[in-house]
């Protein structure tokens, strides 16, 4: 008999003590909010700075607060102590319950995760997130759709808007390769970290990415696509029946080409000390 093994619940805590009862009723009863998700290697974590511009940037917008990077990372670091750990996926959530005022700051840290090897298959949706830049917690239409394309054997969501325009993942962005150039939706979306962070490498190698209008019946101009996040990067094998290079062969050479420049580019990003 087979079994299998569920993985263990984060560690959590809140405002720099470990989450209490009470403390947990903050994001079950009162889930509005932001948070942003990276990965810590060695206390250390590839464009920290984004992280923290795009807390103070949501936490400002949302609440009219300032959510200082000083705060963050002592409360991280803090949190990986309790934990005991170097390494993990860590989230930090922003939330401000009703009648108070000051932002309370839950930091979860988990074992450390990373992309699963292979290329990825996406089911297109009818579905665009309101105030896409802002990451934030419960969002049940990306879960939603994402459990659909997984019943119907897909790997993720490819979420667009009215028209067949693509946007993005339901947990990723999402770029193309034209022959030429890396393009990646010039649509409402999220810019993630690891997006940003491609941007920059790109660029700094000479292969400058571009933005350009991306939609689901354009697709065949495409020669290979990827999805990214801050777990990774990996291919896409397909998008509904539509059929891409992903690794091998000659065209597939290619998309192989692409994929370690791709990678490169992320490499080349620092690691900031918490």
């Amino acid at each position: 008999m087979t079994t299998t093994t569920s993985p263990p619940p984060p560690y959590v805590e809140m405002d720099g003590h470990p989450a209490t009862e009470d403390d947990l009723r903050v994001p079950a009863l009162f889930g509005f909010g932001h948070f942003t998700a990276m990965q810590v290697r060695d206390r250390k974590v590839r464009g920290l700075g984004l992280h923290l511009d795009r807390l103070e940037g949501a936490n400002r917008e949302l609440f009219q607060l300032p959510l200082y990077g000083g705060r963050v990372r002592e409360l991280v670091r803090h949190a990986l102590d309790g934990a005991g750990v170097r390494d993990a996926s860590v989230r930090v959530h922003g939330f401000l319950p009703p009648g108070e005022s000051r932002t309370r700051v839950m930091v979860t840290v988990r074992e450390p995760a990373a992309m699963a090897p292979g290329a990825r298959s996406l089911m297109s949706v009818p579905y665009a997130r309101t105030v896409p830049h802002i990451k934030r917690p419960g969002e049940f239409g990306q879960t939603y759709y994402g459990m659909l394309a997984a019943r119907a054997g897909f790997d993720e969501a490819l979420l667009t808007a009215p028209g067949g325009v693509v946007t993005e993942g339901a947990v990723t962005n999402v770029g193309f390769w034209d022959g030429t150039s890396v393009v990646w939706p010039d649509a409402p979306a999220l810019i993630g970290i690891t997006m940003a962070l491609l941007e920059r490498g790109l660029a700094a190698a000479g292969e400058p990415s571009v933005r350009r209008a991306v939609t689901l019946d354009g697709l065949g101009a495409y020669r290979g696509a990827f999805i990214c996040n801050s777990q990774g990067i990996a291919p896409v094998r397909r998008i509904d029946a539509m059929e891409f290079a992903s690794g091998d062969g000659e065209m597939e050479g290619e998309m192989a080409g692409v994929m370690g420049r791709l990678e490169a580019a992320y490499g080349s990003a620092s690691a900031d000390p918490l």
